[in-house]
């Protein structure tokens, strides 16, 4: 059956004031995701406040119009659609799950700028979307080699929620396996939500396993990393997630997370001058007890910095224009003085092994020749 289109209505709240850029951030407030949900909503605030003291946006106060991109991708690019459509957002940004970005991107990128901040599996190239995070070959590739060559991994089990990116990632993810003398010995793929993990682990470990990829989004890893722990799987294998920050490390507990290493463009403890300059100014707007800005959260405070350098660079907000001169785009923030290569932020990658309630960084795998 047919489904109508659904009607677009403006919000309630809207106006049209050319004083004003509305940017639709859409991040998890629901679901397995909702637990980086708060640090992603006060870190793009923090950015949207800062960008705002610096002039704002071509002369325009920079808002944010909060989208719940925990909801279903339909729902969502519905919402998204209807915001763009009305004239109500002249942007979006924001971290939500691929199948929300598949969904959400065709709908819209070709009518306003998209800067989506979640890793993901790669391959993106609907016009006018914009990439700030992390991909499989930049991301997993380095950190299996290095957990080969210094841990002798070469059974890898791999364990992802059941939708595009864990399962475009598996598939990279083999191929990883060979290159460093390793294979997959193992998939398991489960919806969003899972709370039952015995079945599971009982694979793993008939598998024979020494390493398991952690592919589970939010809260799904936090109750996996536990029934992993208590089941003692951890002395005999450890764990790689990309996916895997200081929240949900808090979550899981320490006695949980031996032995567990989590690759990102981004982490709280790493101890330069970009990263403590942003704890600062977080900490003195939203407090010593504010949820932790995990690589997670602070990926929206990329994206609405990278979304305002885009309309800066470009001076205006039409979508092909701002193609024509994201090449030439330069902005600095949390990670570092960052450029894009085509659609995608070049930036430095690292390898963390969990700490206790923190990470410890381990190693650069992106070198700094690699970036600008």
């Amino acid at each position: 059956m047919h489904r109508p289109p659904p009607r677009l209505r403006a919000p309630e709240w809207f106006t049209a004031d050319g004083s004003v850029l509305n940017v639709a951030l859409v991040y998890p407030m629901r679901g397995p995701a909702g637990i980086f949900g708060p640090t992603c909503e006060s870190c793009a605030r923090l950015a949207a406040e800062e960008v705002n003291r610096s002039g704002g946006v071509l002369g325009r106060e920079l808002r944010l119009v909060e989208v719940d991109g925990g909801a279903g991708p339909r729902q969502v690019a519905d919402e998204v659609e209807a915001l763009v459509a009305t004239g109500a957002v002249h942007g979006v940004t924001g971290w939500h799950i691929s199948s929300v970005r598949q969904a959400v991107a065709p709908r819209i990128a070709h009518r306003v700028p998209y800067v989506y901040t979640a890793l993901y599996e790669g391959g993106e190239r609907t016009d006018g979307v914009y990439l700030t995070s992390e991909t499989p070959s930049w991301q997993l590739l380095p950190a299996m080699r290095l957990l080969a060559e210094g841990r002798g991994v070469r059974r890898w089990f791999v364990v992802g929620n059941d939708y595009v990116w864990p399962r475009r990632t598996a598939r990279a993810a083999r191929r990883y396996a060979r290159e460093s003398r390793g294979r997959v010995c193992g998939e398991a793929y489960l919806p969003l939500g899972t709370d039952e993990f015995a079945g599971l682990l009982r694979r793993i470990e008939r598998a024979d396993a020494d390493g398991v990829i952690v592919l589970l989004v939010g809260s799904d890893a936090v109750r996996f990393n536990r029934a992993f722990a208590a089941a003692g799987l951890d002395r005999r294998c450890l764990r790689l997630s990309t996916l895997m920050d200081e929240n949900m490390l808090l979550a899981s507990g320490p006695e949980a997370t031996v032995d567990l290493f989590s690759t990102a463009g981004y982490f709280a403890s790493l101890a330069d001058r970009n990263t403590l300059d942003f704890h600062g100014r977080y900490a003195a707007r939203f407090g010593v007890d504010a949820p932790v800005p995990g690589s997670l959260g602070e990926s929206c405070y990329e994206g609405v910095m990278l979304l305002a350098a885009l309309v800066e660079r470009a001076r205006t907000l039409d979508v092909s224009a701002i193609g024509a001169a994201a090449g030439d785009v330069r902005y600095e923030g949390p990670r570092g003085l960052l450029g894009l290569d085509g659609r995608h932020v070049r930036q430095r990658i690292y390898l963390a092994q969990a700490d206790g309630p923190d990470f410890t960084v381990l190693a650069q795998l992106r070198a700094p020749h690699e970036l600008l």
